[in-house]
């Protein structure tokens, strides 16, 4: 099991800390650590199951653990649909957009961006080989 580092608490309420349980993790070492690595994140731990990246206080892990019961991930399942980042300025969230397909992220409502979430919302959405969805909002 991996040791998690003491850390000084963040504001109430800020997300400590995502774990993302995969069904292979050498490819979700690479597509979710180039993504993470594209909005500042830096490599954190690593263990024989998984790793993880870390941005100031938060950390993001990917794990492959024997205590899964499906070998696929299904978004429209019940449970959490997508994590949604926020990625800077609208520059950055079109730069990243337009890397994703190469790092194994692929855009969602194409024909929509990137103002599928609405007029006033500024976003791009991908999804990966494994099917887990990401938003990228530009501030």
């Amino acid at each position: 099991m991996r040791e998690i580092a003491a850390e000084s608490a963040g504001p109430v309420g800020s997300i400590h800390h995502l774990e993302i349980w995969v069904p292979f993790l050498e490819r979700a070492k690479e597509e979710w650590g180039w993504l993470l690595g594209e909005l500042g994140y830096q490599p954190f731990q690593e263990w024989p199951t998984g790793c993880s990246w870390k941005l100031d206080g938060t950390y993001v892990v990917v794990e492959q653990t024997d205590a899964t019961t499906a070998t696929t991930h299904r978004r429209t399942d019940p449970g959490v649909n997508h994590v949604a980042f926020h990625a800077g300025t609208r520059e950055n969230v079109d730069r990243i957009r337009a890397l994703g397909a190469d790092a194994g992220w692929y855009e969602m409502f194409e024909s929509k961006y990137p103002h599928a979430g609405g007029p006033d919302h500024y976003a791009a959405y991908l999804l990966n080989t494994d099917s887990y969805e990401v938003e990228l909002v530009a501030g």
